[in-house]
Protein backbone atom coordinates (compact mmCIF):
# COMPACT_ATOMS: atom_id res chain seq x y z
CA UNK A 1 0.00 0.00 0.00
CA UNK A 2 1.18 3.52 -1.11
CA UNK A 3 2.05 5.86 2.19
CA UNK A 4 -0.51 9.11 1.53
CA UNK A 5 2.71 11.52 1.38
CA UNK A 6 4.47 9.76 -1.02
CA UNK A 7 1.05 9.98 -2.90
CA UNK A 8 0.72 13.55 -2.23
CA UNK A 9 4.31 14.43 -3.35
CA UNK A 10 3.69 12.16 -6.91
CA UNK A 11 0.57 14.26 -7.51
CA UNK A 12 2.69 17.04 -6.80
CA UNK A 13 5.11 16.65 -9.19
CA UNK A 14 2.91 15.52 -11.78
CA UNK A 15 0.88 18.54 -11.25
CA UNK A 16 3.95 20.10 -12.14
CA UNK A 17 4.87 18.59 -14.86
CA UNK A 18 1.70 19.30 -16.38
CA UNK A 19 1.90 23.07 -15.73
CA UNK A 20 5.41 23.59 -16.81
CA UNK A 21 4.45 21.52 -20.20
CA UNK A 22 0.86 23.45 -20.67
CA UNK A 23 1.72 27.18 -19.14
CA UNK A 24 5.33 27.67 -19.03
CA UNK A 25 6.68 25.92 -22.07
CA UNK A 26 4.32 27.50 -24.25
CA UNK A 27 4.83 31.12 -22.50
CA UNK A 28 8.29 30.79 -22.60
CA UNK A 29 8.47 29.50 -26.51
CA UNK A 30 5.65 32.68 -27.41
CA UNK A 31 8.07 35.21 -25.01
CA UNK A 32 11.04 34.33 -27.56
CA UNK A 33 9.29 33.93 -30.63
CA UNK A 34 8.04 37.52 -30.17
CA UNK A 35 11.27 38.32 -29.66
CA UNK A 36 13.24 37.40 -32.61
CA UNK A 37 15.01 40.06 -34.98
CA UNK A 38 13.81 39.63 -38.85
CA UNK A 39 17.27 40.47 -39.99
CA UNK A 40 18.43 37.40 -38.02
CA UNK A 41 15.60 34.27 -37.98
CA UNK A 42 15.36 32.09 -35.37
CA UNK A 43 16.46 28.49 -37.04
CA UNK A 44 16.46 24.61 -36.08
CA UNK A 45 20.30 24.56 -35.29
CA UNK A 46 19.83 27.71 -32.52
CA UNK A 47 18.48 26.77 -28.96
CA UNK A 48 17.19 30.49 -28.42
CA UNK A 49 17.53 33.56 -31.13
CA UNK A 50 20.72 34.85 -31.85
CA UNK A 51 19.28 38.32 -31.66
CA UNK A 52 16.67 39.69 -29.00
CA UNK A 53 14.99 42.67 -30.67
CA UNK A 54 11.45 44.31 -29.44
CA UNK A 55 11.06 45.02 -33.52
CA UNK A 56 8.11 42.75 -33.94
CA UNK A 57 6.36 44.67 -31.23
CA UNK A 58 7.03 48.07 -32.66
CA UNK A 59 5.87 46.65 -36.24
CA UNK A 60 2.84 45.19 -34.99
CA UNK A 61 1.61 47.78 -33.40
CA UNK A 62 2.35 50.80 -36.24
CA UNK A 63 2.08 48.41 -39.59
CA UNK A 64 -1.07 46.04 -38.47
CA UNK A 65 -4.95 46.37 -37.73
CA UNK A 66 -3.80 45.56 -34.06
CA UNK A 67 -5.37 49.37 -33.23
CA UNK A 68 -8.23 48.57 -34.29
CA UNK A 69 -8.43 45.04 -33.20
CA UNK A 70 -7.84 45.95 -29.43
CA UNK A 71 -10.27 48.91 -29.94
CA UNK A 72 -13.13 46.55 -30.84
CA UNK A 73 -12.08 43.49 -28.42
CA UNK A 74 -12.17 45.89 -25.53
CA UNK A 75 -15.70 47.16 -26.74
CA UNK A 76 -17.35 44.54 -27.34
CA UNK A 77 -16.09 42.75 -23.98
CA UNK A 78 -17.61 45.14 -21.57
CA UNK A 79 -20.56 45.30 -23.62
CA UNK A 80 -21.08 41.46 -23.54
CA UNK A 81 -20.38 41.29 -19.98
CA UNK A 82 -22.80 43.75 -18.72
CA UNK A 83 -25.54 42.78 -20.94
CA UNK A 84 -24.85 39.16 -20.51
CA UNK A 85 -25.35 39.58 -16.82
CA UNK A 86 -28.39 41.93 -16.68
CA UNK A 87 -30.16 39.42 -19.33
CA UNK A 88 -28.92 36.28 -16.82
CA UNK A 89 -29.99 37.57 -13.60
CA UNK A 90 -34.02 36.92 -13.86
CA UNK A 91 -33.35 33.50 -15.35
CA UNK A 92 -30.94 33.19 -12.47
CA UNK A 93 -32.66 34.02 -9.26
CA UNK A 94 -35.87 32.29 -10.06
CA UNK A 95 -33.44 29.31 -10.56
CA UNK A 96 -31.71 29.64 -7.73
CA UNK A 97 -34.28 30.95 -5.62
CA UNK A 98 -37.71 29.13 -6.50
CA UNK A 99 -38.32 25.57 -6.19
CA UNK A 100 -40.52 24.71 -9.42
CA UNK A 101 -42.28 22.13 -12.00
CA UNK A 102 -39.66 21.47 -14.36
CA UNK A 103 -36.69 23.27 -12.70
CA UNK A 104 -34.41 20.66 -13.54
CA UNK A 105 -35.47 21.13 -17.26
CA UNK A 106 -35.08 24.64 -17.27
CA UNK A 107 -31.62 24.29 -16.09
CA UNK A 108 -30.92 21.69 -18.68
CA UNK A 109 -32.16 24.06 -21.69
CA UNK A 110 -30.13 27.34 -19.76
CA UNK A 111 -26.74 25.62 -20.18
CA UNK A 112 -27.94 24.41 -23.88
CA UNK A 113 -25.96 26.47 -25.80
CA UNK A 114 -22.74 25.50 -24.56
CA UNK A 115 -22.81 22.33 -26.57
CA UNK A 116 -23.15 24.21 -29.63
CA UNK A 117 -19.99 24.41 -31.47
CA UNK A 118 -19.33 28.15 -31.91
CA UNK A 119 -18.48 28.28 -35.93
CA UNK A 120 -22.13 26.52 -35.56
CA UNK A 121 -23.49 29.48 -33.84
CA UNK A 122 -21.94 32.40 -36.42
CA UNK A 123 -23.21 30.50 -39.36
CA UNK A 124 -26.52 30.82 -37.97
CA UNK A 125 -26.31 34.38 -37.23
CA UNK A 126 -24.69 35.18 -40.79
CA UNK A 127 -27.91 33.27 -42.09
CA UNK A 128 -30.28 35.32 -39.85
CA UNK A 129 -28.29 38.62 -40.53
CA UNK A 130 -28.37 38.71 -44.44
CA UNK A 131 -32.27 37.70 -44.36
CA UNK A 132 -33.02 40.19 -42.28
CA UNK A 133 -30.94 42.75 -44.06
CA UNK A 134 -28.86 43.70 -40.80
CA UNK A 135 -25.06 42.01 -42.46
CA UNK A 136 -23.88 45.25 -42.23
CA UNK A 137 -24.12 45.95 -38.53
CA UNK A 138 -21.61 43.49 -37.86
CA UNK A 139 -20.37 45.31 -34.14
CA UNK A 140 -24.00 44.72 -32.89
CA UNK A 141 -24.91 41.56 -34.25
CA UNK A 142 -20.73 40.41 -33.14
CA UNK A 143 -22.60 41.74 -29.40
CA UNK A 144 -25.34 39.53 -29.73
CA UNK A 145 -23.98 36.83 -30.74
CA UNK A 146 -21.48 36.80 -27.59
CA UNK A 147 -24.85 37.40 -25.69
CA UNK A 148 -26.05 34.17 -26.82
CA UNK A 149 -23.10 32.44 -26.74
CA UNK A 150 -21.97 32.98 -22.93
CA UNK A 151 -25.86 33.35 -21.53
CA UNK A 152 -25.16 30.04 -19.71
CA UNK A 153 -21.90 30.95 -17.98
CA UNK A 154 -23.58 34.08 -16.40
CA UNK A 155 -26.78 32.31 -15.24
CA UNK A 156 -25.10 29.01 -14.05
CA UNK A 157 -22.73 30.88 -12.20
CA UNK A 158 -25.71 33.26 -10.49
CA UNK A 159 -28.06 30.53 -9.81
CA UNK A 160 -25.62 29.12 -7.99
CA UNK A 161 -24.94 32.79 -6.15
CA UNK A 162 -28.79 32.84 -5.14
CA UNK A 163 -28.80 29.32 -3.74
CA UNK A 164 -26.51 30.70 -1.33
CA UNK A 165 -28.71 33.50 -0.15
CA UNK A 166 -29.47 32.20 3.23
CA UNK A 167 -33.28 32.90 4.08
CA UNK A 168 -32.91 33.52 7.86
CA UNK A 169 -30.68 36.63 6.48
CA UNK A 170 -33.35 37.99 4.81
CA UNK A 171 -36.46 37.59 7.12
CA UNK A 172 -34.27 39.42 10.10
CA UNK A 173 -33.29 42.01 7.65
CA UNK A 174 -37.38 42.48 6.82
CA UNK A 175 -38.38 41.92 10.78
CA UNK A 176 -36.38 44.86 11.45
CA UNK A 177 -37.93 47.11 9.42
CA UNK A 178 -35.05 47.01 6.69
CA UNK A 179 -36.24 49.00 3.03
CA UNK A 180 -36.00 46.74 0.22
CA UNK A 181 -32.57 48.14 -0.92
CA UNK A 182 -31.81 47.61 2.77
CA UNK A 183 -32.54 44.26 2.47
CA UNK A 184 -30.31 43.38 -0.44
CA UNK A 185 -27.26 44.87 0.48
CA UNK A 186 -27.24 42.84 4.15
CA UNK A 187 -28.84 39.22 3.02
CA UNK A 188 -28.63 39.32 -0.98
CA UNK A 189 -24.71 41.15 -1.76
CA UNK A 190 -22.68 39.20 0.48
CA UNK A 191 -23.77 36.32 -1.02
CA UNK A 192 -24.17 37.32 -4.76
CA UNK A 193 -21.04 39.57 -5.02
CA UNK A 194 -18.24 36.88 -5.50
CA UNK A 195 -20.90 35.46 -8.21
CA UNK A 196 -21.24 39.11 -9.75
CA UNK A 197 -17.90 39.54 -10.41
CA UNK A 198 -16.72 36.23 -11.35
CA UNK A 199 -19.64 36.05 -14.26
CA UNK A 200 -18.64 39.35 -15.36
CA UNK A 201 -15.20 38.70 -15.48
CA UNK A 202 -15.65 35.19 -16.87
CA UNK A 203 -17.72 36.51 -19.77
CA UNK A 204 -15.53 39.31 -20.80
CA UNK A 205 -12.00 36.99 -20.94
CA UNK A 206 -14.44 34.29 -23.31
CA UNK A 207 -15.85 37.05 -25.45
CA UNK A 208 -12.02 38.42 -25.41
CA UNK A 209 -10.58 35.19 -26.68
CA UNK A 210 -13.65 34.26 -29.31
CA UNK A 211 -12.82 33.67 -32.63
CA UNK A 212 -15.58 32.14 -34.89
CA UNK A 213 -18.07 34.57 -34.07
CA UNK A 214 -16.05 37.93 -34.80
CA UNK A 215 -14.33 35.80 -37.80
CA UNK A 216 -17.37 34.54 -39.85
CA UNK A 217 -19.74 37.54 -38.75
CA UNK A 218 -16.78 40.05 -39.21
CA UNK A 219 -15.33 39.58 -42.12
CA UNK A 220 -14.68 41.46 -43.95
CA UNK A 221 -14.09 44.81 -42.30
CA UNK A 222 -14.68 43.82 -38.99
CA UNK A 223 -11.20 42.50 -37.00
CA UNK A 224 -10.75 41.12 -33.57
CA UNK A 225 -6.98 40.44 -32.25
CA UNK A 226 -8.45 36.36 -32.52
CA UNK A 227 -8.65 36.91 -36.05
CA UNK A 228 -5.46 38.53 -36.07
CA UNK A 229 -3.28 36.08 -34.64
CA UNK A 230 -5.76 33.28 -37.25
CA UNK A 231 -4.48 35.62 -39.95
CA UNK A 232 -0.79 35.52 -38.51
CA UNK A 233 -0.21 32.23 -38.19
CA UNK A 234 -3.37 29.99 -39.91
CA UNK A 235 -3.18 32.39 -43.53
CA UNK A 236 0.59 33.96 -43.40
CA UNK A 237 2.52 32.18 -40.83
CA UNK A 238 4.29 34.60 -39.80
CA UNK A 239 4.85 32.61 -36.11
CA UNK A 240 6.71 36.00 -34.90
CA UNK A 241 3.72 38.10 -35.20
CA UNK A 242 1.53 35.70 -34.47
CA UNK A 243 3.59 35.17 -30.99
CA UNK A 244 3.18 39.19 -30.71
CA UNK A 245 -0.68 39.18 -30.75
CA UNK A 246 -1.29 35.88 -29.04
CA UNK A 247 0.71 37.32 -25.65
CA UNK A 248 -1.37 40.48 -26.30
CA UNK A 249 -4.48 38.73 -25.95
CA UNK A 250 -3.17 36.14 -23.54
CA UNK A 251 -1.49 38.09 -20.87
CA UNK A 252 -4.04 39.96 -19.72
CA UNK A 253 -6.87 36.94 -19.29
CA UNK A 254 -4.31 35.19 -17.35
CA UNK A 255 -4.05 38.30 -14.45
CA UNK A 256 -7.86 38.37 -14.89
CA UNK A 257 -7.95 34.55 -13.79
CA UNK A 258 -5.67 35.00 -11.12
CA UNK A 259 -7.62 37.79 -10.07
CA UNK A 260 -10.62 35.92 -10.11
CA UNK A 261 -9.38 32.78 -8.55
CA UNK A 262 -9.31 35.12 -5.70
CA UNK A 263 -12.13 35.80 -5.52
CA UNK A 264 -13.65 32.08 -6.37
CA UNK A 265 -11.47 31.56 -2.74
CA UNK A 266 -13.32 34.26 -0.59
CA UNK A 267 -17.04 33.19 -2.16
CA UNK A 268 -18.34 31.97 1.39
CA UNK A 269 -21.27 33.59 2.00
CA UNK A 270 -21.05 32.18 5.90
CA UNK A 271 -17.80 33.66 5.73
CA UNK A 272 -19.52 37.06 4.59
CA UNK A 273 -22.24 36.82 6.89
CA UNK A 274 -20.40 35.43 10.38
CA UNK A 275 -22.73 32.76 10.52
CA UNK A 276 -21.83 29.08 9.51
Amino acid sequence: MIAPHVLNRALMILLICVAILWLVIPFTMAVLWSLVDPALPWTPDNLLPPVISTYRWSYMWENSLLKPALLNSYTLAPLAALLTFAISMPTAFAIGRYDFRGKETVKLIALLPLVVPSFVTAIFFTSILYQIGLAQYRFAAILFAHIVLFLPYAIRIMSVSFEQVRIDHINAARDLGAAPWAVFRAAYWPALKPGVLAALLIVFIKSVEEFAIAYIVGQPGFVTVPTLVYSSLGQDFNRPNAAVLSLILAVPNVVLMLFLERLLKSANPAMASGKG
